[in-house]
């Protein structure tokens, strides 16, 4: 049997039914807890736990590398971004909504074109 989002091969005892949908894991997740990059809640949770750790929140290498990428260019396409790092677009997408939520990056239009870049 195959996931009815990704077509990724499942067993029986693998798949999630989710509206109908037969789910990897994987899909399962994100149709429960979708990335969302305009959170409040995660923003502030984001902020409060900084603070407290009296100090930068640690990265993983995904996000140094995201950071890095933006750095250098200034900005980027997501759709770039996503083959630059070799990522699906799904997991960019949560990556960003982290770094969005640390206020490390931000979205901005340049001649009608969606671009991420760092948030100075």
């Amino acid at each position: 049997m195959k996931c009815d989002r990704c077509s990724q091969a499942i067993t029986e005892d693998e798949k999630q039914e989710h509206l109908g949908q037969v789910l990897c894991e994987d899909c399962y997740m994100d149709a429960l807890s979708p990335a969302k990059a305009c959170d409040p809640w995660a923003v502030h949770s984001a902020k409060t736990f900084e603070r407290q750790q009296k100090g930068p929140v640690e990265l993983n290498d995904t996000q140094r590398k995201i950071l890095n990428i933006l750095t250098e260019t200034g900005g980027i396409r997501p759709e770039d971004l996503a083959a630059r790092l070799q990522l699906r677009a799904k997991d960019l997408t949560r990556e960003m909504a982290t770094l969005r939520h640390m206020g490390k990056l931000r979205g901005e239009l340049r001649d009608g074109t969606r671009y991420v870049r760092l948030w100075e």
